[in-house]
């Protein structure tokens, strides 16, 4: 059961990250999920890093620095598919 939540929290964190960063066209419902997941744990480590809570679960805070971390997880993608 928790699975299914990660997949669904992942969703929903990889979908409006591609929204802030407008790559929502060349994502996919897989790639959004992906990009949800390993963006809260890019998320997740830098609030580790800083001293914060991470990501614990499914509620508001860890859904923010979720998306924060997806969002410089798509970044990152962008800047070297330029290079």
């Amino acid at each position: 059961m928790e699975i299914i939540i990660w997949i669904i929290f992942g969703g929903l964190v990889g979908w409006i990250a591609s929204i802030i960063m407008k790559t929502n066209q060349q994502q996919g419902i897989m790639l959004n999920i992906i990009v949800g997941i390993i963006g809260a744990v890019i998320g997740g480590w830098i609030m580790n890093f800083f001293g914060q809570s991470a990501v614990t679960g499914f509620n508001f805070y860890s859904f923010l620095i979720a998306i924060l971390g997806a969002v410089i997880l798509i970044f990152i993608v962008k800047t070297l598919r330029r290079s």
